[in-house]
């Protein structure tokens, strides 16, 4: 009986070892599953896009994509990304538009990318009137503005509405006008092409409407 009960003993003892040797074997698979898991999920955030459902696993996919996207924009500016069109890179003319009959004049403004390069313009440009009474700054019309890129040698248009002087008195003489491109700073001085003069009001509010770009002429072309 001895000898049996120390065989039960010894194979209860194994049994034991055995056990505790699988349960270790479990913990280390389980710590490994979650590291694995976690250096998928890595990959899968790091290879941009938002965290693209390719994820890791096309890796090199996506690098193939990002580098096509750059090669796309290729010689429009650093990086492949477009950047706004200035001022220097601008050559800015104006010229009379006003359709016989209509109650107010209108003047187009061209812009026309020289810069060698394709670029961004962005809603409106700003517009002052030099006058024999001082400068005067056009009002935006409210129009939806809409980013436009325009590309190397192309031109885009914005118009200038303002009341025809029809009093009959001498008005408010116009002697330039004076364009700002969006978001730039320094401006261009040019000839007024309109109406010489502008009709006397109260000072309530600009007669001088500007549009957004696109507003007038052929558009972009």
């Amino acid at each position: 009986m001895r000898v049996r009960k120390l065989t039960f003993a010894a194979l209860a003892i194994a049994a034991g070892l055995s056990l505790t040797a699988c349960q270790n074997g479990e913990d280390d698979m389980g710590q490994s599953a979650p590291s694995s898991a976690a250096g998928a999920s890595s990959t899968s955030g790091g290879s941009g896009s938002g965290g693209s459902e390719q994820g890791g696993a096309k890796d090199s996919a996506g690098k193939d994509s990002g580098g096509q996207g750059t090669a796309a924009g290729t010689g429009s500016n650093v990086n492949g990304k477009v950047g706004k069109c200035r001022t220097d890179e601008l050559e800015i003319t104006a010229s009379d538009s006003t359709i016989g009959g209509d109650t107010d004049g209108t003047v187009a403004v061209q812009l026309k990318n020289g810069g060698g390069r394709d670029c961004v313009l962005s809603g409106y440009a700003g517009v002052d009137l030099k006058t024999s009474a001082g400068s005067l700054s056009a009002e935006r019309t409210g129009e939806k503005a809409t980013p436009m890129t325009l590309k190397d040698g192309k031109s885009v248009y914005f118009g200038i509405t303002y009341p025809v002087n029809e009093s009959g008195g001498s008005g408010v003489r116009i002697t330039g006008l004076v364009v700002t491109p969006p978001d730039e700073t320094k401006s261009v001085t040019l000839d007024w092409p309109g109406a010489a003069t502008l009709p006397v009001t109260d000072g309530s509010g600009s007669q001088v409407k500007v549009g957004p770009m696109g507003s007038a002429g052929q558009g972009e072309g």
